[in-house]
């Protein structure tokens, strides 16, 4: 597994809003090593047995904590994310709709303190039988060897109940985010896959728009051993057209389902037709 394992210990920021709330109920009933949570004017008070505090700087003086999960609205979510990642070695930002400058802002700033930031926009990251840290239902995901990265949540769902349903399961799930700019790409998670000893295969769904997909084929070749699989969303898209993600825009001939699957194809990835078909491309590596 990566990013997230039995050492995590995690803070909520947002956690007494709706979203926040709802799914911090959720990641502790996965059993999730959630140890504090942050909403300004509210600490002192605790959520389903977690203690909120005002501020992190607050709960770090009472509290073990290496990372955080945020639920803030897009107009505070660059403040929150300055304020994790100057605390945390591993930040979520499950907030969508942030604007891409200050999306731009935070990512530079992660970058200066060596921070790994997943999402914007992304339903985060789950490590099957350990915990998670984002939005995805549970119920889909199974331990296993295969890793998966995604642009796509709703995709990753989707792959992940079909690998489960034919035995295949996950050694973590990742979901890098939608938009055009995100803290972390696939060729950063590609990375640690490859040198995760509890990975033995990788599943990268992508989808059409930007070269997220064709970096990453490059990437592969060169540096990832193990065996990696792909499907790319947006096969039908017709050109120009937004399909969906902020990020999902085909312009020209570049950025298109033929394009990536012929770049992934030169470079050893095979590509799946339809998503079903990564299981039969898995099972011919031998996983």
């Amino acid at each position: 597994m990566i990013l997230l394992d039995k050492n995590t210990k995690a803070l909520v920021q947002g956690i007494t809003g709706k979203q926040g709330s709802f799914h911090t109920k959720q990641m502790l009933e996965y059993n999730t090593n959630i140890v504090a949570g942050v909403t300004p004017g509210k600490g002192g008070r605790d959520f389903e047995g977690v203690p909120i505090y005002n501020s992190i700087i607050e709960a770090k003086e009472e509290q073990d904590i290496n990372s955080s999960i945020i639920f803030v609205p897009a107009p505070f979510a660059k403040d929150a994310a300055f304020e994790s990642i100057k605390h945390f070695d591993l930040v979520v930002l499950i907030t969508e709709h942030i604007p891409v400058h200050d999306t731009m802002e935070i990512v530079e700033y992660a970058k200066r303190n060596d921070t790994v930031v997943i999402g914007p926009n992304t339903p985060g990251i789950i490590s099957p039988g350990v915990g998670k840290l984002g939005i995805m239902p549970t119920h889909i995901f199974k331990e296993g060897n295969v890793g998966l990265i995604s642009r796509s949540g709703t995709l990753t769902y989707e792959v992940a109940s079909q690998l489960t349903r034919s035995g295949i399961g996950q050694s973590s799930s990742v979901g890098i985010g939608g938009d055009p700019v995100t803290g972390t790409d696939f060729i950063d998670i590609l990375r640690r896959y490859e040198e995760d000893d509890e990975t033995d295969a990788i599943v990268l769904i992508g989808e059409i728009g930007g070269n997220a997909e064709e970096n990453a084929a490059e990437f592969i070749k060169d540096n990832v051993s193990k065996p990696v699989v792909s499907y790319i969303a947006g096969r039908t898209a017709p050109p120009g057209k937004r399909m969906g993600h902020a990020g999902a825009i085909i312009d020209g001939e570049s950025g298109t389902a033929k394009t990536k699957t012929e770049t992934f194809e030169k470079c050893g990835v095979h590509v799946a037709r339809k998503p079903s078909e990564l299981v039969d491309l898995l099972k011919k590596e031998g996983i």
